[in-house]
Formats: structure tokens, sequence, C-alpha cells
């Protein structure tokens, strides 16, 4: 492995370079007392690297757990360590704009208090989301809350429809899996959570949206916010599949968004997501660099701390150019040489020029789980060995390894044996096979949170630690809980028709609507269009026109509602308040909702 600059200590100038002053008192809270963020909570790691982390990650833990404002440039600031992102606030003529709003609506609120408390009481004119990820926009209504006055906010092309597919439509198993990858239920200690690399973690208060209502469809778009003005990068398919970089001319400042932090990111994250493109991730950043190296002086992100002065900034770029260029271009030439995605993240190293700078490690993605990612963007889960292509799912398979092996005590034997070898990742295939064959086994289960447990601390990579840690909390009977609800009264208000009605279809139980058909039309006068449902063979379909559709031979709807997106919504959560549902003649929409299956969002992860 190649030696890091252990000696240097710009990043933490960097990080302390503009500081205001800290949120005090530093925890957040909703409305009935209940913490969702605590900026203190990473206090510990001012001490000395323990035996219990590795010391890269613990080196970052340090930098992300910094809060407070800052200052970036004139007339720009950030308030950092507030939640997993950052929160960005650029003074325009007659208030302020801000950028990416935080996860929840609390700790925006309260960054933006923090902002004005030293800025003063500005408004806030205008706002904007880099990209399509939860922690860019989560907390909008925070910073426009409800009956807020009109202000222009900014997105990248299609950024609502992917919000809406990571967040919603497979936001229940994406938000249960990033329990395990932000680690949010461990304790902050020395030995527990310590960051996920990107930040400390996120907060736990309300997720909330506010549509954008301006467009950026195209690279050099200009735009002009409360005398701003602001020049526009789209970057799709990079970090998010809608995302966009951003200069400010007059500041000489440049918005990297998430495609240029001080890690290695992720091609396909822990907790799930459509996998990204590497190579164009790459291309976008040599584009930003063409484009404005010139003349930025700071460049700053959604995450992390600023870079300052020219040189810098390009060192940062070209890196991370190269970083992803290379993960992709190797993975590829070795796939091609007949190596699957886990044979080539064994093989696949950085090389030193690469290695040796801190941003390029993989504190939040890494290089073992980006290498498969590439892989399966180009070749599917499938890696051509036809044992591989209908093997028994994980309960199934286990029950066999384990039989095969002598049953499960000799299975935890054979784990505990590879462990103190110090093969732990043996160890864990074993002693998981244990678990799933006889999920009852507290020793099997012991012995495996074991393991995990020291997995974990020998992590560089911050999601890794967490997963394996919380992995430990669940065999040791601890379900972590779920605290954010990307379903929840808030987002949904945000949703266009289709997508609450895509939501609805996902939520339909096929098995159970096999032999039930229905049609209803739902008539939205504000919107002058009628969208025609059609439940068939266990699945719901939907399709839109202009008006009221004319009567048809081939059509008849089994019910027709007349109603508003507020109505629409209270039907949708159980509560009819139509004047048909009031009537009694609804009960065809009752026999639709009565096909959703449950929702259950904190389902077990590492046991059966």
């Amino acid at each position: 492995m190649t030696a890091l600059p252990v000696d240097d200590h710009e990043d933490f100038a960097d990080a302390d370079r503009g500081f205001i002053a800290p949120l005090d008192p530093p925890e957040i809270t909703t409305g009935d007392g209940r913490v969702v963020w605590d900026a203190e909570a990473y206090a510990f790691l001012a001490q000395n690297c323990p035996r219990t982390a590795d010391p890269s990650l613990w080196r970052q833990g340090q930098l992300v757990s910094r809060q407070g404002l800052y200052e970036v440039t004139d007339g720009i600031y950030q308030a950092r360590g507030l939640d997993l992102s950052n929160m960005t606030l650029v003074e325009g003529d007659h208030g302020v704009i801000v950028i990416d709003p935080l996860v929840s609506a609390e700790t925006a609120a309260a960054a933006l208090e923090l902002y004005r408390e030293y800025r003063g009481d500005r408004p806030v004119t205008g706002m904007v989301y880099s990209h399509s990820h939860a922690d860019h926009f989560g907390g909008a209504r925070g910073v426009l809350p409800p009956g807020h006055h009109p202000v222009p906010v900014l997105a990248p092309a299609g950024f609502l429809r992917h919000a809406v597919s990571e967040n919603v439509y497979a936001g229940t198993a994406m938000t249960r899996r990033a329990v395990y990858m932000y680690g949010t239920e461990l304790p902050k200690a020395p030995a527990g959570q310590i960051g996920c690399g990107l930040g400390a973690t996120h907060s736990t208060g309300t997720l909330t949206l506010v549509p954008p209502t301006v467009d950026i469809t195209s690279t050099g778009q200009e735009e002009i916010v409360d005398g701003v003005r602001i020049v526009f990068q789209l970057t799709p398919g990079t970090e998010a599949p809608a995302e966009m970089n951003f200069c400010f001319p007059a500041q000489q400042a440049l918005c990297l968004a998430e495609n240029a932090t001080h890690t290695m990111h992720n091609i396909l994250t822990l907790r799930g997501a459509a996998v990204r493109d590497a190579r164009a991730w790459s291309r976008y950043l040599g584009e930003a660099l063409a484009l404005f190296g010139g003349e930025a002086e700071v460049a700053f992100a959604s995450h992390h701390w600023p870079t300052w002065g020219k040189d810098r900034i390009k060192a940062l770029l070209v890196h991370q150019r190269d970083l992803y260029a290379y993960l992709h271009d190797q993975t590829l030439r070795l796939l091609n040489e007949g190596l699957t995605g886990t044979e080539i993240a064994e093989e696949l190293r950085l090389p030193p020029a690469l290695s040796r700078v801190w941003a390029n490690h993989g504190y939040y993605g890494s290089l073992s789980h980006n290498v498969k990612a590439i892989y399966q963007r180009y070749m599917g889960w499938y890696d051509g060995n036809p044992a591989h292509l209908w093997e028994h799912p994980p309960a199934e398979l286990a029950r066999r390894y384990v039989d095969t092996l002598g049953g499960t005590e000799a299975t935890v034997d054979a784990g505990k044996r590879y462990a103190a070898e110090g093969d732990l990742r043996f160890a864990a295939t074993l002693l998981n096979h244990a678990v799933f064959a006889d999920p009852g086994s507290l020793r099997a289960r012991r012995e495996l949170a074991l393991v995990y447990e020291r997995l974990g601390h020998g992590c560089e990579n911050g999601t890794w630690r967490n997963v394996y840690l919380t992995g430990a909390m669940e065999l040791r009977g601890t379900l972590a809980e779920v605290r954010l609800d990307p379903a929840n009264p808030e987002m949904a208000q945000a949703l266009t028709v289709d997508q609450l009605l895509d939501s609805l279809a996902i939520r339909i139980d096929g098995p159970r609507a096999w032999d039930t058909g229905l049609t209803l039309d739902l008539y939205l006068p504000d919107e002058d269009r009628t969208w025609q449902l059609t439940l068939s063979n266990g699945a719901l379909t939907h399709l839109s026109s202009p008006g009221v559709p004319a009567p048809s031979d081939d059509r008849t709807p089994d019910l027709t509602l007349t109603l508003t997106k507020p109505q629409l919504l209270d039907l949708l959560a159980g509560r009819e308040t139509t004047e048909a549902a009031r009537h009694g003649e609804a009960g065809p929409l009752r026999t639709l909702l009565g096909l959703l299956g449950p929702v259950h969002p904190t389902f077990p992860v590492v046991t059966p």
C-alpha cells in the first residue's frame, strides 16, 4: 500500500478556515423534543486514534465532525457538521440563496437560524438543489415553510423523477439499508459509529420536498437569482442521475455538488441505487476543469470542506477525474480478460500517484465495491459460471452448507478456527451460514457478531464499518430502527399525480389481486385532466388525458371521482373525503386500497 502523507495537515487548515461560530446549543430537536441531531456527539474524535478504528478513517472523522458556520468567500457561507451534508448560503441583492437544505426540516431551519444570527435576518430569495438525493432536498420546508412567498427553486432536469424513484418507489428498502450503512442506531463512540466518510451521519427529523420551479436543461445555461449570476454544468449519471455543477463568476466560486469531494465516492452505494457511470463521471470532471478551472479561486461541495487556489482546485479535479477513469477502464480491461467482478476487486490497485492522495481513499465508496458495481453495470449480476445461475436462496443454501459441514456446532467451530487464524472473511462466511441455517443458535449469532465487530474496527471505509457494527448489533438482539420516513405526507405533497399512482401500483399485492379486475377514472379539475386506472392480472396501470374522457363502448369505469389533489392524498392514505365516498359509492376504491400490501420498514438484514 502506498504511504499516505501523514505530515500533511492542509486538509485540517482548510476545514477550519473561515470558521465563524458553532451551533450552540448543539442539539437540534423536533417540536415534541425528540433529538434529531447532536452536533457535539463526535467530540471524542479529538482523542488519538484507538485500536478500535482505522487511523485513516479516524482522521476523516475528525475532519467531518467539525461543525458550525463558515465563510467560504465574500458573500458565500456554509453550515457544516449540522447534518450529513452541507448547506451553502449565497448572499444576493435582497436576501440569501440556499443551496442543498440538508436532510431534515429541523436541521435546515437550525442552520438558517445560525446563519441569520451572524449575517442578519435576510429572507430566503431562492433555493438550488444540486442533485436528486434526499440529503440535498429533505430539509426544504425548514427553509421554505408552508405559506412562504414563492421563490425560484432551481434543479437539474429530471430531478423530481429521480428523487421519487430513489426515495419513494424503493424508499422502504433503501431507507432500511441506509440505517446499516450510516450506522444511525450505533453509539457514537471509539468502538462504535465514528462517521461514514462523507459526513458524520444523517439527521433523523422530517424529510420534506419543495418541487423545483426552474429546470436546468443544458450546460452553459445561466440564471440570475436575486441579482446573483449562476452558470451551470449538467452532469447526469455521475453521483446522481440528475446532478449539476455550477459557478458563481462574480465570486470566482465553483460548486462541485457531490462530484468531487474528499473521498472516493460510490459507483453503487451500499443502500442501493442505480449503478452510476464512472466513465461519464470522469468526463464531466474534465469538462468542469475546462469550463471553470481558469476562473475559480475556491471550490466547494455539498459535503466536506472547500479547496482554495486555482492550482489546488486543478489538482483536486485532475486526481478525481483520473480516479474514476482508472476504476472504469481497468475494470473493463480485466473483465474482457475473463475476470469476474469479485476477482477484479481483489486484483485492481490504484496507481501510487492516486493512492497517495487522501481524497482518493475509500472512506465512503470503496475500491472493492466500486469495481463490482462497474462490472454489474456492464455485465449484470450473473458472472457467467452456471453454478451461480440458479443457486438456492440464502437460508436454503445455508442449510445445505451446514449439513455438509456436519451441523451447526461443527460449522461454528470451523468459523471460530478461521477467525482465530485471522481469516475473518471466511469466518464470516461460515458463521453466516450457521446463522441462516439455524437462526435460533445463540452461539452462532454471538460468534458472528464478534467477527463482524473485528471486521468493522479494521475498516478504512466508514460505511463498511457501520454495516459490520450494525450487523453485530442485530445479531445481539437489537434491531436497528428506521427514523426517516420517505413516504410521509410532506414528501407525498410534492409528488405529481403520476408519481403518486406509480407509488400505489408498487404496493399492490399481486397474487391477491390476480382475479380482481376494475377500472377507476380520477378527474382533477385543477389540472383539467383525467387519470384512467386499470387493475388487471395483478397489475395496476394508468393513462391520463386532458379534460373528461368521452363515453366509450369498450370502457365503462367502475367508479368516476372528481377530486382535488389533497383529496386524492387523503384517499390514498385511507381518509375518504370525497362526495362519492361520503355517499358510500366508493366500493371499487375500497377494493383497490384493500389490495395494498403492508409496509414493513424495520425488516431484519443480517438474519433470516
